[in-house]
Formats: structure tokens, C-alpha cells, sequence
């Protein structure tokens, strides 16, 4: 394989591999070889340019692709008036993290032992009678029989933010009722639970100055992305290579 009459070693591929994780050895090796290339074509053109790296790069060949990459791609700063439409279109993703403070009861069933998850959502039932819309019920019921170590804190799990407890449960407390226990036993992939929410904090707005910067910056790598992505593709399409069907580059390639 080469690129402008530049060969790229068997050997460098095998080497690259290791980076580029796929569901097989041909898309690892085919993925390796691709950024081998690319690699490759910006050393080129950075040569050709007469560039240098910057002077604290540890790596020379790094140093002079970053090098390139600033001076033939050059991205203008968003304005704010772009930014405030993209906030005014796009207000949801705009939020304070939300964080439930959670109480719970797990009775341990596997996902596969259907026996022991009748039996399990059973008991869960009988609990959740004696228990009620009793909070001080509901600590005494998990102190007791959850097999979770929270138990020795009444089940208290304390805040969960986003992301910090499997999907299942976290689907449930987004549509609790802060200060209620809810009316049904929930089931896991852990066993199945009695929760209590015992509160709700954040998910309010977020002013524009709050994240104007966060928006700008978001904007900037968009416009970045694209513009990388079509010089490759100038790239590539000016080059002779050799060895590999390149489809177009992308931006990932020079990350």
C-alpha cells in the first residue's frame, strides 16, 4: 500500500490495528490501513506546505498535522446571534442536571429464574400492602428484608444524578411523583424493587449567558468537524493511492 509513491509497511498496519477495536480483523486491519493513509497525506502536505511543528510538541509528526490542520482550516467564532437561535431551538438540552434522592427495598431475583421473580414480585406485593404511603413503613420494611447493603440506612441510596443506576430504574423515577412510594413493585435486572422518591432536585431552565460560551464552543466544533472532514476529502481525491479503496475521510482519522 502507498500513498504518493510512498510506501505504508505491512508491519505499521499490523501495529495500528490495536487501536481501531471492530467486529472483525478484516474492519480493524481495513480501519488501521485507512488512518495509515490519511496519516500519511497530511505528513505529505504539511512537508509540502514548508510547515513546522509547534515548538513544545513531544511527538514531531503530530506536532506538523496539528500544525496543518490550524492553518488550512480555519473555523470564524460564532456569533452570539447564532448561538442565541440555537438555544432558543434546542431549550431542553438547556437544563440543571436533575438528582433523585431515592429510598429502596430489593428483593434479589435473577432475570432468568422466572420462579424466583413471581415469587419475588409476590412478596414485593405483600410488602408494598403492609407498607402503605408510610415512609417511617417503608424504612422499617427495607432495614428488614432488602437484600441491598442500603438497608442498614433504611434503603436510602442517596442522590442519583443521570446515568449512575441501570436504565430501568431510572426510567421509573422520572415519572415518580416526588414524596410518594411507588404503587407497584419494579423490576430489574437486579431483582425486583419497592422505591420511595423522596425528593427531586434541578431540571430548570438555564438562562442563555448561563451557557452561551457551552454553545459557542459546541457551534465551533460542528463548523470544525465539517470543514476537516471536506479538506480530507480534497485530500484524498488529489492523491494517488495505492492498495486500499478509500470511500472518503472523515473527521475521527485525525483525532
Amino acid at each position: 500500500m502507498s500513498v504518493n509513491g510512498v510506501e505504508i509497511p505491512e508491519q505499521a498496519i499490523h501495529r495500528e490495528m490495536q487501536y481501531h477495536p471492530a467486529p472483525s480483523a478484516d474492519v480493524a486491519q481495513y480501519e488501521a490501513a485507512r488512518a495509515l493513509v490519511i496519516r500519511e497525506l497530511l505528513l505529505q502536505e504539511a512537508r509540502r506546505s514548508e510547515l513546522n511543528p509547534p515548538l513544545d510538541a513531544t511527538d514531531p509528526e503530530e506536532g506538523l498535522i496539528q500544525a496543518l490542520m490550524a492553518w488550512a482550516v480555519q473555523v470564524p467564532k460564532a456569533d452570539n446571534a447564532a448561538c442565541r437561535r440555537y438555544y432558543d431551538t434546542h431549550r431542553e438540552r438547556f437544563r440543571s442536571p436533575v438528582v433523585h434522592h431515592v429510598s429502596h427495598l430489593l428483593l434479589p431475583a435473577a432475570p432468568d429464574d422466572h420462579e424466583a421473580r413471581r415469587e419475588a414480585i409476590a412478596r414485593a406485593e405483600e410488602l408494598l400492602a403492609e407498607i402503605g404511603d408510610d415512609p417511617g413503613a417503608f424504612t422499617a420494611a427495607a432495614m428488614t428484608h432488602s437484600a441491598c447493603p442500603s438497608r442498614d440506612a433504611g434503603g436510602d441510596l442517596g442522590p442519583i444524578g443521570r446515568g449512575q443506576t441501570v436504565p430501568e430504574f431510572e426510567k421509573a423515577l422520572e415519572r415518580m411523583e416526588p414524596g410518594k412510594i411507588a404503587s407497584r413493585p419494579l423490576e430489574t435486572r437486579y431483582g425486583v424493587h419497592l422505591v420511595y422518591l423522596r425528593g427531586r432536585e434541578g431540571g430548570e431552565q438555564l438562562p442563555f449567558e448561563a451557557v452561551q460560551a457551552q454553545v459557542a464552543e459546541y457551534m465551533e466544533q460542528h463548523v470544525l468537524r465539517r470543514a476537516v472532514a471536506q479538506y480530507l476529502q480534497r485530500l484524498v481525491g488529489d492523491a494517488r493511492i495505492e492498495g486500499l479503496d478509500l470511500d472518503g475521510a472523515d473527521t475521527p482519522l485525525v483525532q
